[in-house]
């Protein structure tokens, strides 16, 4: 499974969501790859993506994209990702 980790600046913030999904997505056994994004770039990213994680304002922005996205609020919790994984891949 493809999933990218959208922030605004898709360096610092998308990194921590990156290894926080890493973590969940291990815990969840999932076999992922998971890649950053800034949300200027996202939505050519979400072509080979199979699932986007990211915040509530920036999901309002790739609205009408094909590819699920997945809100997390918090970007340190990892149960929160493990939830939104899990609904998201159910």
């Amino acid at each position: 499974m493809n999933i990218t980790c959208v922030c605004g600046m898709g360096i610092g913030t998308s990194m921590l969501l990156k290894m926080n999904v890493e973590q969940a997505a291990s815990s969840l056994g999932l076999d992922a790859e998971v890649s950053t994004a800034d949300i200027g770039t996202a939505k050519g990213a979400a072509q080979s993506a199979d699932l986007i994680i990211t915040s509530a304002e920036l999901a309002e922005e790739l609205t009408g994209l094909s590819t699920p996205i997945a809100v997390v609020h918090n970007f340190t919790d990892v149960s929160e990702i493990e939830a939104a994984l899990k609904e998201k891949t159910q």
